[in-house]
């Protein structure tokens, strides 16, 4: 029986989605394509490869074993389009990928390490980025892969396609002032003291961009540049603090609350720069172990109050 790498990929999104419509929605595919590519794949496997019920699909036991191998052969299929392209291009010339801060806290360093372990002949110049700076450069040519924000990321054209989560929370000392609380505005935590990024900061700079001039008052017992930093004080219990859902792990002893504000529901965004390398495999590599590395993220939703 002979696969078709598409055909794979899809299967691998819906049993990580656990919905052949997310499935479908990450392919860009409609759902009726992509339930005929789950039938053909059944079809010729012989067997039933996912369990179809109200709340969404699992996978069957031969479904998880083909999920299992299709991971392996996408990945030694892009190290195979990687060996074969470093011949096309010079090895001294690196990808570019830009990044917000929170991109930067833990997805892009997790897809740079399993990437330029796969991949030694290529290099990647990182750089933080703002969402509006990013696109301009993808859209100029000037890069070739960004992390973008869904909510500033209109405009230029560019391929994009979703990438995970990265809404805000409000974090504390657990069994600290959150304790009892599901949900909080943005006013009710600007009523206690706060650790923060610093002002000049990509996160600091949106969020007070959307408060607009009408902000509370806050009081920062302390600002830092760095996002561990900042998580380890509001565990310690120095003070409340907005993050990104994606830097909380969820085995640090803290309290996770929903920030009940509109502008706090954000996600990422991989997007591709235009130009001549837009479609190289080593391009396609990175946005591969880009696509993985938010998937494997830890779980970090809100934790029921109490």
């Amino acid at each position: 029986m002979r696969y078709d790498l598409d055909d794979l990929r899809l299967f691998l999104h819906i049993v990580t989605e656990g919905s052949i419509t997310a499935g479908a929605r990450r392919m860009h595919l409609s759902l009726p394509s992509a339930s005929a590519r789950v039938r053909s794949l059944e079809h010729h496997a012989g067997v039933a490869l996912l369990v179809r019920g109200r709340r969404g699909v699992r996978p069957t036991p031969a479904g998880t074993t083909l999920a299992r191998h299709a991971r392996d052969v996408l990945d030694r299929t892009a190290r195979l389009e990687s060996a074969v392209a470093s011949y096309t291009r010079s090895p001294a010339t690196p990808l570019i990928l830009l990044g917000g801060g929170s991109a930067m806290h833990r997805l892009v360093p997790q897809a740079l390490v399993s990437f330029l372990r796969d991949h030694p002949d290529t290099d990647v110049t990182v750089s933080e980025s703002r969402t509006p700076q990013t696109v301009r450069m993808l859209a100029d040519g000037e890069a070739d892969l960004g992390v973008l924000l869904d909510n500033e990321a209109g405009g230029r054209g560019l391929r994009m396609e979703p990438l995970g989560d990265d809404s805000l929370v409000v974090i504390g000392q657990a069994g600290g002032i959150l304790a009892g609380r599901a949900a909080l505005t943005y006013s009710e935590v600007a009523e206690h003291p706060l650790v923060g990024l610093a002002a000049g900061s990509s996160l600091r700079r949106w969020i007070e961009k959307r408060l607009g001039p009408h902000a509370p008052l806050v009081r920062y017992r302390t600002t830092v540049a760095d996002l561990n930093v900042l998580v380890s004080l509001a565990a310690a219990g120095a003070g409340l603090a907005v993050v990104p859902r994606r830097a909380v792990d969820p085995r640090q002893p803290l309290d996770v609350r929903e920030l009940r504000e509109p502008w706090a529901r954000r996600h990422h965004l991989l997007a591709w720069g235009v130009g001549g390398r837009a479609t190289s495999a080593t391009v396609a590599a990175l946005a591969e172990h880009l696509r993985r590395a938010a998937l494997s993220e830890p779980s970090s939703g809100p934790r029921p109050a109490g």
